[in-house]
């Protein structure tokens, strides 16, 4: 019996083939969905308890590791966990120390997007011990083309090379455009020209998009970003450079649109620059940038998570929200209070800061008696001298069930 976590725009046309090639399927999606053939399980723990073998394909590195926690109760001895979402070799590693030593491990993200998941023309790039690799190659057909990377981790590393190369490449092409058409040059004749260059493939992917807007979508705008930050976390490559393109895209309300949606962003963009330039200084110069990692999930298009100026990073307040904007951890302060801090976290470290260059840190509770259980846990993320600080109660947050918002300001790294 195999165990499917995770129904979205791939999970659900991948289940779908499985149950269509003979398997029994039990899925489990924290949106409840009752796919043609498939046993739905009220948990995950619930749905890998008779299950042989695990696949995960979820949106990234903390949905992967927060529903195998929630799985461990369920997992026995001897099990496969297949690992299928885009999450890099780190985040892999980190999933062998949380399973059991005898639930087997395999890492495969796929090539592809909905129609190859549907039609089972995917890539799927497979890393782990041979034993392990053996026992899924089959089911993994299911999907598509196999090919075997190598070692635990070996598949979740070529993934994101491979995307280091793909994304940025569309993301150029889009620049190249908007550029190009800024200067006068007409959009189809350029797109001509490249279509006979080495380019030539890319060209003929994205000209509908160019000319007829984008496609529903097949690969996400806001995952490109996410796995663009995987393969290229810090800044100064042209990888890093493509993923902050994507960025201002997703936080302009393109986060959930196809990749494709790059292509007209960044020509309005150039239009918006270019008018700007006649008629006095761009708004960029000024010395304000926004902030919104990929390792955070996207805004709803009205703020950014983080505004950069005259040396200080502005933190919007962090809530409990996963990346589907389900409360985390309903009644439960200390799971909403490490939910907050781990998104501050890496909302710091994505400006290459930590919480010792927190100059200031402002809590809203819904419930002041439950203070110590967030001391508890914010004295495990500030662990020096303790900045400025401000607690206040509020009669409630902008979603029921929230019980906690904390915003904090930081000094950047040229400035310390």
């Amino acid at each position: 019996m195999i165990a499917f976590l995770g129904l979205g725009r791939m999970g659900a046309p991948m289940t779908g083939r499985l149950v269509a090639a003979g398997y029994k399927v039990t899925v489990w999606n924290r949106t409840p969905r009752a796919p043609e053939g498939a046993t739905v399980a009220g948990s995950p723990a619930a749905a890998v308890a008779e299950a042989e073998l695990v696949i995960t394909m979820l949106s990234d590195p903390e949905a992967v590791r927060r529903v195998l926690t929630e799985a461990l109760p369920g997992l026995r001895p001897g099990t496969l966990v297949v690992e299928m979402s885009t999450i890099g070799p780190e985040a892999v590693a980190g999933l062998r120390e949380l399973l059991p030593a005898k639930v087997g491990l395999v890492d495969a993200p796929v090539l592809g997007s909905v129609e190859p998941a549907r039609d089972g023309t995917l890539t799927v790039l497979a890393g782990g011990a041979p034993e392990d690799l053996a026992r899924c190659r089959e089911v993994l057909e299911v999907f598509g083309r196999v090919r075997e990377a190598g070692g635990p981790g070996a598949g979740a590393a070529l993934k994101v090379a491979v995307m280091s190369a793909l994304v940025p490449a569309q993301v150029l092409l889009a620049e190249t455009l908007a550029r190009a058409e800024a200067g006068g040059v007409d959009a189809g004749a350029l797109l001509d020209v490249l279509g006979g260059t080495p380019l030539g493939g890319l060209v003929e992917r994205v000209r509908p998009a160019v000319e007829n807007g984008p496609p529903g979508t097949r690969y996400a705008l806001g995952l490109a970003a996410k796995d663009l930050t995987l393969a290229s976390p810090g800044a100064g490559t042209i990888a890093a450079a493509a993923r902050d393109r994507l960025l201002e895209a997703a936080a302009a309300g393109l986060g959930g649109a196809d990749l494709t949606a790059v292509f007209g962003h960044l020509r309005a963009a150039g239009r918006t620059e270019e008018r700007a330039g006649t008629a006095g200084e761009p708004a960029r110069s000024r010395g304000v940038a926004k902030v919104n990692p990929a390792s955070v999930p996207a805004t709803n298009g009205r703020y950014s998570h983080a505004t950069k100026a005259a040396g200080l990073l502005f933190v919007s307040g962090q809530v409990a929200l996963d990346g589907e904007g389900r409360v985390v951890g309903e009644d439960d302060m200390t799971r909403q209070s490490e939910h907050v801090m781990e998104l501050l976290a890496r909302i710091l470290a994505d400006q290459g800061c930590t919480f010792d260059d927190v100059t200031h840190i402002r809590t809203h509770l819904t419930d002041m008696s439950r203070l110590l259980e967030y001391a508890a846990v914010r004295g495990r993320y500030i662990t020096g001298e303790p900045p400025a600080s401000t607690t206040v109660e509020v009669s409630r947050l902008f979603r029921p069930g929230l019980l906690i918002e904390v915003e904090v300001i930081a000094a950047l790294p040229a400035e310390r």
